[in-house]
């Protein structure tokens, strides 16, 4: 297994908080699987995530979304940063304050500049797909450290 992800395996089952991404902090999500590549979180909707109907906020799972995808990227080892060009997403069904949902993020094709990566976010039991999103990266010429 590669090094980025045997690093990040370190955090199965517990709660991301101290990432360097701040964002990733407030999302707080718990790391259920980790593979070269693939990646899976698990979040709690709490209230600041809601809209005034009480659903999740579209913008709180677009974060999820990217943010998993981005955490994806990292498992790789790839030595430089690479930022969202593009970002589609498909909402198909809610999920209120209280519900445990997961994130399963995997990346599709890994060019010299490009990265084409998608991520289904689902209730904690999978017996509902919530939205399906998926992402163009490119690679940045800021190197990791």
């Amino acid at each position: 297994m590669d090094k980025a992800a045997e690093f990040l395996k370190q955090y199965l089952g517990k709660k991301i908080e101290n990432s360097p991404s701040a964002f990733m902090n407030w999302l707080n999500p718990v790391m259920v699987s980790v593979e070269p590549g693939s990646l899976m979180f698990q979040y709690t909707v709490r209230k600041e995530m809601t809209n005034p109907f009480g659903t999740m906020h579209g913008g709180v799972t677009a974060a999820i979304i990217d943010d998993a995808i981005g955490a994806t990227l990292i498992s790789l080892g790839e030595p430089f940063f690479h930022v969202t060009v593009n970002l589609a997403i498909d909402y198909f069904a809610p999920a209120r304050e209280g519900d445990e949902i997961i994130a399963i993020s995997h990346i599709i094709k890994k060019g010299k500049q490009i990265v084409n990566a998608q991520c289904e976010v689902w209730t904690a039991n999978k017996s509902r797909l919530l939205a399906k999103g998926y992402t163009n990266l490119i690679k940045t010429e800021i190197p990791k450290s």
